[in-house]
């Protein structure tokens, strides 16, 4: 069936698109071009089944694939997706992941149970442990290490990510993760409009190492309670945040062991939990 001629585009193909704008400045209207961040649907299916639809920037979608996989309790381990392939299209973008045949049975008998319920907003879940998923397993220092972890450190790493973030620079419209080394140096950046979606991306290229070294995440958002589950599930023992955190975030970190703090400046920054986990 062809498509009206007026119909929208979703997807351009790219991870930014440039738009003519009016600029008023001082009273003054001049005619400009914008970078602007593209947000574009992007569907997980998994063995053929399709279980998600997110808006993204199409950018890193392996690392998102991975992360968001790994973080929402769908694979075990990095080796359960056998392979992915990228399929573009005009409203948006696929993602076929052939996945473990446990992993699907297992996915497909959660589908099953959501099945004709009235959702709000949790994906229908019928009780605040299947919506909230909070961790069982509580963190340790043997997870990945956080002595080494001192104020300078994450000053400097506060510092340091505000360099990096390409797309931001371009569009001033998407936030990072960013996995820091214990010298507050970043390792690894990932950037999407949604804060979730850059910390699945993150989770995901660190997933995808043979070798992790100790350190710690930082976010240029607020530390929300998915924020600390997606950190908890990846194993790590400290989330930075350069906003606030919720209540209910607080709340799941001090039970799950996880450092968090929160308000992170090149001078400052807040603990909300576990401080012990910090180097004097």
């Amino acid at each position: 069936m062809t498509q009206p001629s007026d119909a929208l585009i979703l997807f351009n193909g790219e991870a930014t698109g440039e738009y003519a704008v009016l600029r008023h400045q001082a009273g003054v209207v001049e005619a400009k071009t914008d970078v602007i961040a593209e947000e574009v649907p992007i569907a997980l299916v998994y063995n053929g089944v399709s279980h998600a639809v997110m808006l993204a920037t199409p950018q890193d979608l392996e690392d998102f694939a991975l992360g968001f996989s790994l973080s929402e309790g769908i694979l075990d381990a990095p080796g359960d997706l056998y392979g992915m392939e990228v399929i573009n299209q005009p409203q948006g973008i696929a993602l076929h992941l052939e996945v473990a045949t446990g992993c699907f049975q297992r996915l497909k008998e959660k589908r099953r149970s959501m099945a004709g319920r009235t959702g709000c907003g949790l994906c229908g879940s019928e009780s605040l442990e299947q919506a909230l998923r909070i961790p069982v397993t509580k963190l340790t220092k043997t997870t990945l290490n956080t002595d080494k972890i001192t104020g300078s450190v994450i000053s400097l790493a506060f510092a340091n990510i505000r360099q990096l973030q390409k797309l931001q620079a371009l569009t001033g419209a998407t936030h990072a993760s960013a996995w820091i080394n214990t010298h507050g140096d970043v390792e690894l950046l990932r950037e999407d409009v949604g804060r979730h979606n850059a910390l699945d991306k993150l989770l995901g290229a660190l997933a995808k190492r043979k070798q992790q070294g100790d350190g710690f995440v930082l976010t240029t958002s607020r530390a929300s309670y998915e924020m600390v589950q997606k950190t908890v599930s990846a194993g790590i023992n400290m989330l930075v945040a350069i906003s606030a955190p919720t209540g209910l975030a607080i709340r799941v970190a001090e039970q799950c062991n996880l450092t968090l703090i929160g308000f992170a400046r090149e001078n400052s920054y807040v603990v909300y939990s576990h401080p012990e986990n910090l180097a004097p």
